[in-house]
Order: C-alpha cells, then structure tokens, then sequence
C-alpha cells in the first residue's frame, strides 16, 4: 500500500518551537509548574486604537472577499511605511500580503524556486526557513554564522556557498532565535559578494525591526545596496511590534514580476488574508507608532536581566543579541555532565528534555535551529516569570554532575 504522506512534506520536519510550546500545555493541563519560554510571541495586547479598526470594519461590512494579496489601502500603508522607515520606493503594484510573514515566504518560494535549486540559510535559522525551502521543491544549503562572529553570516562563508544553481539568500535581522543584527557595514560586505553573482536573488525577513536595543542604527539590504533593489524581496509583518500575532498579516515588498508570480501562487492556496485583519493593519501601520519605542525599552530590560542570570548559571555561555525578544546560549560547558537522574547532557535535545522534566522550564533545543549546542529562550514575557524561570535553569545546572 503507498504511503498517505507526500514525498514532499515526507521531507519535512514538525516544527520544533510548535512542538515545545504544545508539550508545555499539555504538562500544564496535567497540573505540572510550566514557564514555557518557548513561543516567540509578545505578551503585550494589540493597542486599542488597532482593535477598534477591526471593529469599525466589520460594522462598515468589510466582510468580503478583498484582492488576493491585499486591498489597496494596506497596500498604500506598507508601501507608505517602507518610505518612512526603510527609504526603499515600492509602488502598490509591488507589495503583497498574505496571511502572515510565513506565507509571504513561502509564497516567494514556491513561485520561484524549481527542483534543485538551492537556498542559501545562515545558521542558527528560524526553523522553517529549511523547510519551506524543502516543501517548494529546492534544496537548502546550510551555512554557519559562528558565536565568535556574533552568529552572523561572513562574505567568505557566503561566497564558499554560492553555486550557479543557487537562487535565494535567506537574511533575517534581527534573528530568529539569536537576536543578531547585521549593521550596515556588514550588509554591505555581504552585498559585495552578491555583485559577483547575479542569479542570486536576497529575501529578508525583517519581522523584528522595532525590536533594537541600545544605540543600534538598523538597516536593510536593498537600503544599504539599492543596486540589488530588482533581485530583493524585503518582508515584514505586523505581529510582532504590533503585537497582532493572530492576526496573521505579513507583507512584502518587491520587483513587481516576483510579485506577480507571488499572487499567482496565492490565487490558487489561501486567496485573501482575513479581511478584518487587514484593515486592522491599516491602522497599525498609518496610526500612533510611540508604543513601539516604549515596548522595546520592557523588552531591552528583559534581555539584560536573562543575559545576565543565564551568565550565572554554571557551564552556560550568554551573549547579548542587539535584537528580538531571544537569547541563544551556549551548553557547551555542560556537555558529558550527569543529572542527578543518571541522565548523560550528551546534546541541546537531552538537555531541553531533562530542563522540561525536572525543573519545569520549557526552552527549545539548538539542534533546531542548525547549530548546536545551544538552546532558544524568549523573553517575551513578564521579569518576575523570567527571573523564576532563570532560577530554575541556574539551579538545574549546578545540580549536574
């Protein structure tokens, strides 16, 4: 009998940040103490005044069917915010929206990439950059950004990867799951190499742009290279500096026939994003941004104080990411220990399983994110569960033998 399963989703793995987050509620549902710091995902609410465009839209019957990649006036207010924020010209006719940053993605894949094309993925990745490569028919190429180089992807590296059957670069900054942020100058050394090489298109997924810490100065690459302008699919969304994660809206920006194969594949999967949800975006992008700042000053003071506990811990190595709502600390140290269990920390894995069981802490495993051995933690959440959830990980450590 053939089996059920396609051999392209056969190719596939289940995402493992989904996979922690579930584990974590079920271990809740069964009356266990759970921190999950696994989901990437605020805990702030979406400002009021974005509700109440929702609200307003439904009691104006904005309730239809809209153009497959969005209306016009969400069109209008990306393209009127990647003009403010990023200085990058994008008419309406080169923006598309989907039902969140993931689609947007996958849709740019699916349009453009034929069997054994490949992708370039800096690692550590988010984890479905691989597989959403895998899925559209190409074939992911795995290149290192090591800890010594604030887990950033070198020219070197960069060029080593390239091959003529090469089609995307895969940039995300600030990251998923380190929190690494590439300045301008490292942009423009990575954009030096893709001169050389014109067959090679760049997508960036700039999902956690408002998410800088300190005195950072943020770029893009069609910014920083605007002669890569024509070859570049600059990707953003509104879930996580608008804090609408279940609104599911991403959006896009780009040469207009990538665009148009991008609606092609639209067209024939998911149609339109949420209608409601699109005007509510509309307003997150046109109205008051000041929250923004205030957010990630709470977020900035997160990251310092789980910086700091986890650099407490034994045989944990912290560093301190420019960007996002995560850190990605080294176990290194505590590689070939023995918990108190007779259980041997021979990787991220174990290490995340024997952290979940005995202490209750809920973080994901490097292993999923293409470089071990580390481990993801999100701070998108309150001091006090990040100070006890530290605790707990400080006091599973010294307990290893």
């Amino acid at each position: 009998m053939s089996s059920l399963q396609s051999s392209a989703l056969a190719r596939v793995k289940p995402s493992a940040t989904l996979a922690v987050t579930a584990r974590a509620r079920e271990l809740k549902r069964e009356g266990r103490d759970v921190i999950g710091l696994g989901a990437g995902e605020p805990d702030f609410d979406t400002p009021e005044n974005i509700k109440e465009a929702a609200i307003a839209a439904i009691r104006r019957g904005e309730t239809k069917y809209t153009d497959v990649d969005g209306i016009p006036e969400l069109k209008a207010a990306v393209a009127a915010k990647f003009s403010r924020e990023n200085g990058l010209t994008y008419g309406v006719n080169q923006i598309h929206v989907a039902p969140g940053g993931k689609t947007v993605i996958y849709n740019a894949l699916l349009a453009t990439l034929s069997p054994g094309d490949e992708v370039i993925v800096p690692a550590p990745y988010w984890v479905s950059y691989p597989d959403m490569v895998l899925l559209a028919g190409g074939e992911p190429v795995r290149v290192v950004g090591h800890e010594a180089d604030g887990f950033k992807l070198k020219p070197a590296a960069l060029e080593a990867a390239i091959t003529p059957r090469t089609k995307w670069l895969i940039l995300n900054s600030p990251s998923n799951p380190t929190g690494a942020a590439y300045t301008g100058a490292e942009l423009e050394a990575l954009a030096a190499v893709l001169r050389r090489h014109p067959q090679v298109w760049i997508l960036t997924d700039d999902m956690y742009e408002h998410l800088i810490y300190g005195d950072f100065d943020y770029r893009t690459i069609a910014q920083v290279a605007p002669d890569l302008y024509d070859r570049t699919l600059t990707v953003n969304g509104v879930s996580k500096a608008y804090a609408m994660t279940g609104w599911r809206i991403g959006y896009g920006g780009g040469p207009k026939p990538l665009i148009d194969l991008m609606r092609k594949v639209a067209g024939q999967t998911t149609s339109n994003p949420s209608s409601i949800s699109q005007w509510a975006a509309v307003e997150a992008l046109s109205g008051p941004q000041d929250f923004i700042a205030e957010r990630a000053k709470h977020f900035e003071a997160r990251r310092d104080l789980v910086v700091s506990m986890l650099n407490q811990a034994t045989g944990i190595r912290c560093a301190t990411p420019e960007g996002a709502f995560y850190v990605y600390p080294s176990i290194e140290g505590l590689i070939g220990k023995t918990t108190g269990g007779g259980v041997v920390i021979d990787s991220d894995d174990t290490f995340a399983t024997e952290l979940l069981d005995a202490e209750g802490v809920a973080v994901v495993q490097g292993s999923a994110f293409g470089l071990s051995p580390y481990f993801r933690i999100s701070y998108a959440t309150s001091e006090s569960v990040l100070e006890e959830g530290c605790r707990r990980i400080q006091r599973f450590c010294a307990g290893l033998r």
